[in-house]
């Protein structure tokens, strides 16, 4: 199976413990596209729209698009009161969009799945002249080496599931691959912006975020059912619960 397929796995459980993102983030970028009432957008990978409601309250018309059957029909029921959001059950790539019609074009934490050239000229194509993109990720980070409950965790990681590679919290420098990626497809005017928060999940809450996760859902069946365990009881050994210190960074571009 892809890894971006589990996510259609468990659209319950998905939408519970997934995280939204700030209000200032949602600001930032009406602020920036000038979107107002009427608005047409489109959220791409759209999942259970965790980052979809202040865009749908503001009174655009908001179109989701989501490769998973059963997160397309989640969000379906789950916006249903509003009429000017739908969703399409398609793969971005393949949706016919009519060219220069959209406001906004955003996508929260699932841009990396697409084609990149290939992505990024479909919106280009797909924006009115002067209409904007939004890319946005949570990057959470729980291996901060001052915080025992983020040791406990990470001993067990480092048991089953270790890379060999130094845990890093992301940081601005990491925002300048995307920066450089809009400038080269053509996009002006390019900003982007962190935000900060912390998390604190109790062990349940913890376990139940990690099978939100597409390499997580995939391990062997036995592999994770042992990584769970032991994760359950080092938490709980560290107090029985878990913070997480989130990053999440915003970019903003026009079509000129």
């Amino acid at each position: 199976m892809e890894l971006q397929w589990t996510f259609n796995e468990d659209a319950v459980n998905y939408d519970k413990y997934r995280p939204g993102y700030p209000q200032a983030l949602f600001e930032n970028v009406i602020s920036y596209s000038q979107i107002k009432e009427g608005s047409k957008l489109i959220e791409i990978g759209i999942g259970t729209g965790q980052a979809t409601l202040p865009f749908i309250q503001l009174d655009c018309k908001v179109t989701g698009i989501e490769l998973g059957e059963n997160l397309s029909t989640f969000v379906a029921e789950k916006y249903k009161a509003y009429s000017n959001f739908n969703v399409i059950n398609m793969d971005f790539m393949n949706c016919p969009i009519e060219e220069n019609s959209c406001d906004l074009i955003y996508c929260a934490t699932a841009f990396h799945w697409l084609p990149k050239k290939e992505a990024y000229s479909k919106i280009m194509n797909s924006l009115k002249r002067g209409g904007s993109i939004a890319l946005f990720w949570n990057h959470p980070f729980p291996n901060r080496v001052d915080d025992p409950s983020n040791i406990a965790s990470q001993k067990i990681y480092n048991k089953f599931r270790h890379s060999g590679e130094k845990q890093k919290e992301f940081s601005k420098e990491d925002c300048i691959i995307i920066v450089q990626e809009l400038t080269r497809y053509g996009f002006e005017n390019v900003e982007y912006q962190l935000y900060k928060r912390v998390r604190k999940l109790n062990t349940d809450e913890y376990i139940h975020l990690l099978n939100t996760y597409s390499d997580h859902r995939a391990l062997n069946p036995t592999l994770k059912e042992m990584f769970e365990s032991e994760m359950r009881q080092a938490i709980n050994e560290a107090g029985g619960t878990i913070n997480i210190y989130d990053t999440i960074d915003l970019y903003l571009a026009q079509k000129t």
